[in-house]
């Protein structure tokens, strides 16, 4: 009975080795079912197109193809990042139904050299917003606060595409921003963000994300996060009208009409010609 124990035990500790952490993640029932079977590993959730863009303003939403045009979606994200220009936006993951943050940052696993750690984006400042040829998309300029296992590394500037081809498709993409995670190198980090609800009333962005690594350091991850801008969408109202000028009754408008009309002066040395006099004028 002992030597039969043994070879289980033995058999249990092969494959746990073989299998690694993931055949820690079974149940007894299915260890001793097959041993050497390893535990399914939870993958991410997948980058998806939305069906519809959800779009609220005035404090009411309704998905954008049934009384929006894409004119209108394009215009309204020109305002937003407009009046977002040079302004700190926070990045949190978010639940894709409520449109509600789950944690205060967007993580992603990588691995950094030869160890394993997480990467953390909870922020975004913008930079520089222009129109592009064609009126479909903005050029944006983003910079993306990265962090890893509480170091933050040297990031450049990334040159970021916004287009909207139509109610249904507005996708947020960059060529890849380099940031230097490790000594030996440099590593490229590119972001899809495919767009699915715009709040126009209070400056929200959501939709499924895409982030990978290349480089010395390598890996990333999908899910659905929120960028909150701190401006809404609608466009600033300047004043462009003069003030008006004050009402004025009395002796007060008299002194008033004292102080702005020009003094005369009526000395002798005034220049004489013919009927026209010419007198110089106190400033």
């Amino acid at each position: 009975m002992s030597k039969i124990f043994h070879r289980v035990f033995l058999l249990g500790a092969m494959a746990a080795a073989l299998g690694g952490c993931e055949f820690w993640n079974r149940s007894v029932q299915d260890i001793l079912n097959n041993p050497f079977k390893t535990a399914s590993v939870r993958e991410p959730a997948p980058l998806r197109m939305p069906s519809s863009v959800v779009v609220c303003r005035t404090k009411q939403c309704a998905p954008a193809k049934l009384s929006m045009s894409r004119e209108y979606i394009y215009n309204s994200l020109l305002h937003l990042l407009d009046n977002n220009n040079r302004k700190k936006a926070l990045v949190c993951q978010a639940d894709a139904g409520t449109h509600a943050c789950i944690e205060n940052f967007v993580s992603l696993p990588i691995t950094v050299g030869i160890t394993p750690a997480y990467m953390y984006i909870d922020s975004v400042q913008i930079t520089d917003v222009s129109i592009a040829k064609g009126n479909r998309s903005l050029n944006l300029i983003m910079n993306y606060n990265v962090t890893y296992n509480g170091q933050t590394p040297d990031c450049k500037p990334a040159k970021t595409l916004l287009y909207v081809k139509n109610v249904n498709n507005v996708v947020l993409e960059d060529s890849g921003y380099m940031c230097r995670m490790t000594a030996i190198g440099q590593t490229m980090i590119k972001t899809l963000f495919v767009i699915d609800y715009i709040d126009l009333d209070y400056g929200y962005i959501g939709g499924f994300y895409s982030v990978g690594l290349s480089g010395p350091a390598y890996g990333g991850g999908t899910g659905y996060m929120l960028i909150r801008l701190p401006n809404d969408a609608y466009p600033l109202r300047p004043e462009l009208t003069s003030a008006a000028a004050p009402e004025i009754s009395g002796n007060a408008g008299q002194a008033y009409i004292n102080a702005t009309t020009p003094q005369i002066n009526t000395n002798n040395s005034a220049s004489v010609n013919g009927n026209v006099q010419v007198f110089p004028i106190n400033k």
